[in-house]
């Protein structure tokens, strides 16, 4: 071969090989860059059919439509074979005749939802620490071995010989590594399924980035088998674990709903570490089939005492976000689990708000250690990070919690989880003590879960008396809220029939602004405990505002709910904002649970995290007993209308009481309780009424005239703030264009603009650069 030959050969090899480089780091980039299609119409439909699977196989059938499986209740997934995947438009046409089938009695089309799994990128952890297990990585668990304090204490409940036997974890994410040898042994497949694939095999798909890596790094973490000399110990070794998989793929509120309710007598603990974008700007949650998924799982789930279900808190510290506008942490069905660093920092990704209920260690900064767990391929990791990392563990620590007392409730767990989180080693500037003497904290919740402490608790707990819940309507409904002002709303709860000690308290707040990210809401209950229910975000620019989105606090566990609430509106922007209504909802108990009966009135202000101690209280002796009765009425969201004169005692309860007498018999029980001569209030009462009628007649046109005014200067002040609106958007456009013309002078584009002369276009050229 010639020596010209030879040189044309090495030449084309190598440019084979740099195409064949090129097309590989092409597609890298499309798969990594490219926007994802949020809210797309997907070819799958949620249908309200009676008369049970096979009635909807047949509707299916007749429709063109693939029959998937059952969601729950009366609704089925299916998805229709000649309908595009993703699509901007829906299939009216599709839709409508099925509509049209008298067996149908609802549809509703799928919509695709972001759903952000919450870890971080990977750096390497530091290991070492004196063994005690044989496994692999035991020694950098330092979340679980350091001691003193310093970790989740795990050891105390594995001394007990508790180590999660006879519970089952579920993993809700994007695949389970079935196969892994540290999860192979503890492998539940009646606890597994694959929803996004349709079949029983939760295996991820394997791809060049291991973006299907999240669910399998979970998983480890519950529940990776112990001394077996294979990379990690989980914190409930001995628990059975599966997954479901739902993430890798279009995840819609049929998708999400199947995923909650799926095997909910067999399994007991569901964990979640993802949900909408934490990115600053999205307010977001479950949709009705989701949603009953969740009312199902609390009401019906493990033969009635309810589904637990743990949830990431979420990443978006960096972009300034809050979880209260994360549907899903934000519920009380959910135990909402924040993280701390090795350190007992707040990480930067962390999330503050008021719904977070209790923290586990997670990554931290560069130089802080993060969590080791199993990985895909048969790997092992010490590089698994964010509120991803936390919730797991949390999960876990639950499942041994559930050993320990298997008759806990949903609602005994949470309250367990409040009574024995340890505030001590964690820094925030933020503790405060609420009423009842606990510590809590918008980025830590009630602290650092103990788990030697939750299976001692949980061994002599008996179940918490029924949940009540108590609505009360708030009458000043409409106000303005101008730019870089406040105000200030007083709701006084009188009577709150069946909720005599808080657990959940929640704001249902509808308000509309011109930037959503400029308020600030905060609410501070009778015993003086103050939740920042949204803080400001800068990256919301939307204009949707809140339409009856539920603000959940945790913060006054314990508290009695009678008093005056304030609720405080903080309008930080330039553009106006208007309340249009607000509620109070209040959900707890009619008898005080152990350690509920503390003195109201705890002092208040910062803690000095180096005093504050545990938040266990004493439990010795007979806790109080009860029988937890929830049906699905209790947490309806079908709004009931109220009047605004029963703004004082205005409630609901499960167990259907009614409001606490009136202010009538009251009065009638004080005349007959004295045997001193009483007034005739009555008489009063109507001589005041007389007087004010007479006084709104006399003055009835001076105060038409004052309301006329008062309608005009609101429609003044909006016409304005419109006004004002435009002209910052049309300063906005003038600086685009401004740039517009500076861009085209620097890149010689001259000739497209109109100049009067030659001289003028050539000193324009001269001067930026010099001549």
């Amino acid at each position: 071969m010639s020596a010209e030959a030879q040189v044309q050969r090495r030449t084309a090899s190598v440019c084979a090989k740099w195409t064949w480089s090129v097309l590989v780091l092409v597609v890298v980039i499309v798969v990594c860059c490219a926007p994802r299609t949020v809210d797309a119409y997907t070819n799958q439909w949620a249908a309200h059919i009676e008369g049970g699977p096979e009635v909807a196989k047949q509707v299916a059938a007749d429709h063109g439509f693939r029959y998937l499986d059952k969601i729950l209740g009366d609704w089925y997934h299916m998805e229709h074979r000649s309908v595009s995947k993703r699509s901007t438009e829906p299939q009216k046409k599709v839709h409508t005749r099925l509509l049209r089938d008298n067996r149908v009695l609802r549809a509703e089309q799928q919509r695709s939802k972001s759903r952000t799994k919450r870890d971080y990128v990977e750096r390497h952890s530091s290991p070492t620490m004196q063994m005690t297990f044989n496994d692999e990585k035991w020694p950098a668990m330092w979340y679980l071995n350091r001691g003193n304090g310093l970790d989740m204490n795990v050891q105390e409940a594995w001394a007990e010989d508790i180590t999660g036997t006879g519970i089952v974890v579920t993993i809700l994410d994007d695949g389970l590594e079935k196969d892994h040898p540290d999860l192979l042994r503890n492998y539940d497949p009646e606890a597994s399924y694959d929803v996004n694939g349709q079949d029983d095999d939760p295996m991820p798909r394997y791809d060049a980035m291991d973006s299907n890596r999240h669910g399998t790094r979970c998983a480890g973490e519950v529940a990776a088998v112990a001394n077996n000399s294979n990379c990690a110990v989980g914190v409930a070794y001995d628990a059975s674990v599966g997954g479901v998989r739902m993430l890798d793929g279009d995840v819609t509120d049929a998708v999400e709903a199947r995923s909650l309710a799926f095997n909910s007598q067999h399994i007991h603990i569901y964990s979640a570490s993802w949900g909408p974008d934490d990115d600053g700007k999205t307010v977001d949650g479950p949709g009705e089939l989701a949603t009953r998924a969740f009312i199902e799982g609390i009401t019906k789930g493990r033969e009635g005492r309810g589904s637990i279900f743990v949830w990431a808190s979420g990443n978006g510290g960096r972009d300034h976000d809050n979880c209260n506008c994360d549907g899903y942490t934000n519920s009380i069905w959910t135990l909402s689990i924040s993280s701390a660093t090795e350190n007992g920092l707040v990480p930067w990704y962390s999330e503050a708000c008021s719904s977070t209920l209790a923290t586990t260690y997670s990554s931290g900064s560069n130089g802080e250690k993060q969590v080791v767990t199993t990985d895909i391929h048969h790997h092992c990791t010490g590089s698994h990070t964010g509120t991803s990392a936390s919730a797991p563990l949390a999960a876990g620590i639950c499942a041994l919690a559930l050993e320990a007392n298997l008759r806990l409730t949903w609602r005994d767990m949470q309250h367990i989880v409040v009574r024995t989180a340890k505030p001590a080693n964690l820094k925030a500037p933020d503790w405060v003590t609420n009423g009842v003497g606990r510590n809590v904290s918008h980025s830590f919740g009630y602290g650092l879960m103990d788990a030697g402490a939750m299976v001692k608790l949980a061994r002599r707990w008996r179940t918490v008396p029924e949940q009540h819940k108590c609505e009360v309507p708030a009458p000043n409904i409409g106000r303005t809220i101008p730019p870089k002002s406040q105000i200030t709303l007083m709701l006084h709860v009188k009577e709150c029939s069946g909720v005599n000690f808080l657990e959940h308290v929640q704001a249902k707040v509808s308000l509309t602004a011109g930037r959503r990210g400029d308020l600030q809401i905060q609410l501070t209950s009778p015993a003086g405990t103050k939740s920042t229910l949204l803080a400001k975000r800068l990256h919301d620019a939307s204009k949707a505002g809140f339409n009856q989105w539920p603000f959940m606090s945790v913060h006054t566990w314990g508290e009695r709910p009678h008093g005056s609430w304030k609720l405080e509106i903080h309008n930080e922007g330039r553009y106006l904002a208007e309340l249009g209504e607000w509620k109070l909802v209040l959900y707890g108990t009619n008898t005080s649970v152990e350690g509920d009966e503390l003195a109201i009135g705890g002092s208040k202000g910062n803690v000095d995290v180096d005093q504050i101690q545990s938040n266990v209280v004493d439990t010795e002796g007979d806790p109080l007993g009860g029988s937890q009765r929830v049906d699905q009425a209790t947490h309806t969201e079908v709004e009931q209308t109220t009047n605004e004169d029963q703004t004082s005692g205005a409630c609901k309860t499960t167990a259907g009481n009614q409001c606490l007498g009136d202010s009538t018999n009251c009065s009638k029980a004080k005349q007959q309780g004295n045997g001193a001569p009483q007034p005739d209030v009555y008489e009063i009462l109507k001589s005041i009424s007389t007087d004010l009628k007479s006084l709104k007649e006399t003055h009835r046109e001076d105060l038409i005239s004052l309301k006329k005014s008062l309608e005009l200067y609101r429609t003044i002040v909006q016409e304005i703030s419109h006004k004002l609106y435009f002209i910052a958007a049309f300063s906005d456009q003038l600086h685009k264009d401004m740039e517009a013309v500076v861009r085209a002078c620097t890149l010689k584009e001259v000739d497209s603009l109109t100049l009067e002369n030659e001289r003028l276009r050539e000193d324009m050229w001269l001067e930026p650069f010099g001549a």
